[in-house]
């Protein structure tokens, strides 16, 4: 059986017949409306100061607000040269292996 699905969008501002979803975010969150063309255009030419005046976000990301809470910046160099010195193998570069930031943590904790 064959079937036909239509779907209608409809301006989310005045009821009328809408001829796209505009997406947008403010304040951390992201929104999408139904719009015709028309009050399309109003909503851009509403925000092109806003916009203009603005920075545009890389990656489509909102930015993060920072609480206060960061971690503590950890020495890696300390840790290697605690590692080497506690018969752990550490390279010059690269990631340190958990294990050794562990047992370094454990070591500073007693």
């Amino acid at each position: 059986m064959a079937q036909k699905v239509e779907i209608l969008l409809v301006d989310d501002l005045d009821g009328t017949e809408a001829s796209q979803t505009v997406n947008f975010a403010l304040d951390g969150k992201t929104y999408e409306i139904d719009l015709s063309d028309e009050n399309a255009a109003k909503l851009r030419e509403e925000l092109a100061p806003y916009l203009g005046a603005g920075r545009k976000m890389s990656g489509g990301r909102t930015p993060v607000r920072r609480t206060g809470t960061a971690k503590p910046v950890r020495d890696s160099g300390a840790v290697r040269a605690w590692g080497r010195e506690n018969g752990y193998e550490v390279s010059d570069r690269g990631r340190v292996p958990a294990e050794v930031w562990a047992a370094y943590e454990a070591a500073q904790a007693a």
